[in-house]
């Protein structure tokens, strides 16, 4: 999995064999700063972009057979033991919306078959927008059936790039959308005022203070109030989108922390409309290492028990690379699960373009 955030490839290797799913091994290749700006560049129109689409979709490629053969020589495992890589590739537009209808992941999943000699499932969202849906977020399935409880509502936070929320009710059929920005504005910001690629536990941001009319301003689009299903990404919340709102004379260490206040209040507004009967909320995705937010997320979910996915038995780091494991094995199988009721598609379908060795 590398996702909105930009950070690098996480990498798992998972065993469904067992009654039980078993993480067995992770690894983290990061990107290094010139990857990450050619990637970030094709999230915008400019000159040459099939050329270089390709191109980084090869390097991309290459990048996530040299991740998975570390962590195979990590865990001791061949790689003719491994049955099936599930490879998201990296996103670089998501534009559901009927008028445009298309999402695209970089990845050239046929080199990586050469590449590692394993079957290799990727393209897990054209499906879903082909049948009408959204195509995101993907996760609420996998969430379904690792974190479910028989008799308790939970509801799983991953704090990426972008913030996605699955609401599972027992009895009920699973919600899960993509409630708005989760760590990309803050590490755009705090690169540009610090040099630093983020806020590290919320720190910058706590010196801050909340810039009230920015944070209306802000608060007041109406992404944030629309009922799911519902997803977005760097295509809507970038940093033009928040340069649009200033004025110019705002200090940038409140603008961090308005905008970790934004977050804060798309999920905690989320939950208590559309996920109204949860009682416990699990954290996972990069945010959950931002103690700030984690502390604000507590105290705008009083009535509810906060806490991160570790204690489910998954670190926070790892659940995305474990789920789209879980949607190859799924794909393989030949099961549908997009979830109709998640991402507004016509019907369940099975995600995943297979490519065997």
């Amino acid at each position: 999995m590398s996702g909105t955030s930009l950070d690098g490839i996480d990498v798992v290797l998972a065993d469904f064999s067992g009654v039980f799913p078993e993480l067995q091994q992770t690894f983290f290749i990061p990107y290094d700063e010139t990857l990450r700006s050619k990637l970030l560049a094709l999230h915008q129109l400019g000159d040459d972009e099939l050329n270089r689409a390709a191109l980084m979709s090869n390097r991309l490629s290459h990048l996530y057979a040299e991740a998975v053969f570390k962590l195979l020589r990590q865990s001791n495992v061949a790689p003719e033991q491994v049955i099936a890589i599930g490879c998201h590739g990296q996103t670089v537009r998501h534009c559901p919306e009927p008028e445009r209808n298309y999402t695209i992941q970089l990845v050239n999943a046929a080199l990586l078959v050469e590449l590692t000699k394993i079957t290799v499932v990727a393209d897990f969202r054209s499906r879903d927008i082909a049948a009408g849906g959204q195509g995101a977020p993907l996760v609420p399935a996998f969430h379904q059936a690792i974190f479910k409880s028989t008799n308790i509502s939970r509801a799983i936070v991953n704090i990426g790039g972008i913030a996605n929320i699955s609401c599972l009710d027992p009895g009920r059929a699973v919600i899960g959308f993509d409630c708005g920005p989760g760590n990309l504005l803050l590490d755009a910001w705090c690169l540009r005022h610090t040099g630093q690629s983020y806020d590290k536990g919320g720190g910058w941001a706590a010196q801050g203070k909340i810039i009230p009319d920015l944070f209306a301003k802000l608060m007041a689009t109406k992404y944030f109030s629309l009922a799911p299903p519902k997803s977005t990404g760097r295509d809507f919340f970038n940093i033009e989108w928040l340069e649009s709102h200033l004025s110019g004379d705002e200090v940038p260490v409140d603008v961090q922390a308005t905008l970790l206040q934004v977050t804060v209040n798309a999920i905690a507004n989320s939950i208590q409309r559309d996920c109204v009967a949860v009682k416990e909320i699990y954290i996972c995705g990069g945010g959950a290492h931002n103690i700030l937010l984690v502390e604000r997320l507590r105290e705008a979910l009083q009535t509810r028990k906060v806490s991160l996915t570790d204690e489910l038995g998954v670190a926070v780091d790892w659940v995305e690379a474990y789920a789209f494991a879980w949607l190859a094995q799924q794909a393989l199988l030949g099961k549908a699960i997009n979830l109709a009721a998640v991402s507004g598609a016509q019907g369940e379908r099975i995600l995943g373009a297979i490519y065997p060795v």
